[in-house]
């Protein structure tokens, strides 16, 4: 059993429902009581809780069943995705009522975190009943965008383990799943009409181990990608735990392995595009998308079935890091930027922007981006995701566009976690469980009217020296629960917060961790075999600068 003063993210209240002492059993005898709306919610309590538990919670009401419930009333004081759960009720063990059918699953999170970390197995330890305290816990998150990032096409996370985070985001009430399948070193979204982008694309035959700068190579082919019935899946395990997938498909830039499987892609005029393979190292490449008619169909033919696999209302279009030296060196891209009536390349990266902002939006979907489809102009209706900074998000959000804050100086959680030589591949600034846990996503100063256009905030995970599930746990635990807690919890001002409180919650937490099997970094420093010693990073020194 966890105290209710150890939940992660912190609620907004919790405390001793009336005064009856003691403890609340569930055993064979609890029922579940699932109302309209909460469907999905039972099934996960069934198969999950149900597992580690050992409880078959059959369909029943009465004094002994956990109910569920969507309630106007807490959806009018919190919103959609608020809850309140109650473990002493005349006529219930248990009652989660949620503002929506999200509300009733946080609080089913909720609970899962009451029962203790045994609760995080998939099969019960031990018999006999399991244990509640008696408590009323009300909540609700404080931004509606509460994301990571996962990078899929540095190295290839297999179907399985993307379902894993997935199970990993929901367990810490986080919402959004953003989904990077395409990039240099790798596409991994099957498109049916353009099949070699994964026949060729998705396949590089060695990589970089390391930093772009170290001299060793993994000479082992990596590749991988997801069949349309792959994504299907995951969207859908993802929608039955209330997390939206957001697609990404980069463009103009890091477009290599696009290019090397279909060569035309690219700027034949100045580069032998057909002696192009899938990139094997790191960093940003010269090689982008030629600004032809031809290669907006193509782009348009992806995007037709990615917005048929992926019901997200946002679309990711990439637009970072875009060099602009092969159109400068082009008459091809030169002629396009006369013929256009633009001022310079920029405007070139502008136009397939704005291009593809124009077509999703005629299809009831909005274009988001990394800040660098600032440049140029942005199209009224485009999002952001502030990585290189809060400089891009806190322009964006005061020329009123929507802002997704996720500054690498601060939630990059492939950056390095301390400073010891031991830290595995060290790559950044040092990003302590605490500077995580301090990370403030409206930053001061905002004016209230652009403060409303942020939506949340999102972790990065890139996974240049990350090639395989436990190097990314590693990179991402613990931190994710301090990040989840900033994104969910109504916490004061970064100094203010209740840091060694918050440590003392994650002692219970490390625990659920460990039951879930996450390899997360432990808060003494690495265990051996999670150490890559010799193996180059590209540490930075000092406090990030805040840009």
């Amino acid at each position: 059993m966890t105290h209710p003063t150890d939940l992660i993210p912190a609620p907004l209240s919790a405390g001793c429902s009336g005064s009856t002492p003691g403890r609340l059993p569930l055993d064979e005898r609890t029922t579940l009581d699932a109302g309209p709306g909460t469907e999905s919610t039972a099934r996960w309590l069934r198969t999950v809780l149900g597992a580690a538990t050992g409880l078959p919670f059959a369909d029943g009401t009465g004094t002994r069943a956990v109910r569920l419930r969507i309630s106007e009333e807490v959806a009018r004081e919190h919103g959609p995705e608020a809850y309140r759960l109650t473990t002493e009720t005349p006529d219930a063990a248990v009652v989660i009522e949620g503002g929506g059918p999200a509300g009733v699953f946080w609080g089913a999170q909720t609970l899962r975190q009451l029962l203790g970390p045994e609760a995080y197995r998939t099969a019960a330890v031990g018999k006999g009943p399991r244990d509640l305290p008696y408590v009323t816990v009300e909540d609700a998150p404080r931004f509606g965008w509460r994301g990571l990032m996962l990078d899929v096409s540095r190295h290839f996370t297999p179907k399985e383990d993307v379902l894993r985070y997935l199970d990993l985001l929901a367990a810490h009430k986080l919402n959004v799943f953003h989904f990077h399948l395409t990039d240099d070193q790798g596409w991994r979204i099957e498109i049916k009409r353009h099949p070699r982008l994964t026949e060729v694309g998705s396949w590089r035959a060695r990589s970089r181990w390391g930093h772009r700068a170290s001299p060793l190579w993994d000479d082992t082919p990596h590749g991988g990608f997801y069949t349309q019935d792959d994504i299907r899946e995951i969207v859908a395990y993802a929608a039955e735990r209330h997390i939206t997938v957001v697609p990404e498909i980069d463009l103009p830039g890091h477009s290599q392995a696009a290019i090397s499987a279909y060569p035309e892609l690219g700027n034949t005029d100045v580069v032998d595009t057909a002696a192009l393979t899938v990139w094997d190292t790191w960093g940003v490449n010269p090689n982008v998308l030629a600004p032809t008619e031809a290669v907006l169909r193509f782009y348009e033919g992806v995007f037709e079935e990615v917005l048929d696999l992926f019901p997200s209302t946002f679309v990711h279009v990439g637009g970072d890091e875009c060099p602009k030296d092969q159109w400068k060196a082009s008459p091809a891209a030169q002629a396009r930027i006369e013929e256009l009536g633009l001022a310079d390349e920029d405007g070139l990266q502008s136009w397939f922007i704005r291009h593809f902002d124009r077509w999703l939006t005629a299809r009831g979907r909005r274009l988001i981006g990394w800040d660098e489809i600032l440049e140029g102009g942005l199209a009224d209706g485009a999002a952001v995701s502030s990585w290189r900074g809060y400089g891009g998000g806190i322009a964006a959000a005061e020329a009123g566009h929507d802002v997704v804050m996720c500054p690498e100086q601060q939630v990059y959680l492939d950056h390095r976690q301390a400073p010891g030589e031991d830290e595995p591949m060290p790559i950044g600034y040092v990003r302590t469980l605490e500077d995580v846990y301090r990370f403030e996503p409206v930053p001061p100063g905002l004016s209230p009217e652009a403060a409303a256009h942020i939506l949340g905030t999102q972790a990065n995970v890139w996974t240049e020296v990350m090639q395989n599930r436990a190097r990314v746990d590693y990179q991402v635990f613990p931190r994710l629960a301090a990040f989840a807690e900033v994104a969910w919890s109504a916490l004061p001002a970064p100094e203010a917060r209740d840091y060694p409180g918050f440590e003392r919650r994650m002692r219970t937490h490390y625990r659920r961790l460990d039951a879930l099997g996450v390899d997360y970094r432990p808060p003494a420093g690495p265990h051996p075999r999670q150490r890559r010693p010799g193996v180059l990073g590209r540490p930075l020194e000092g406090t990030p600068p805040i840009v």
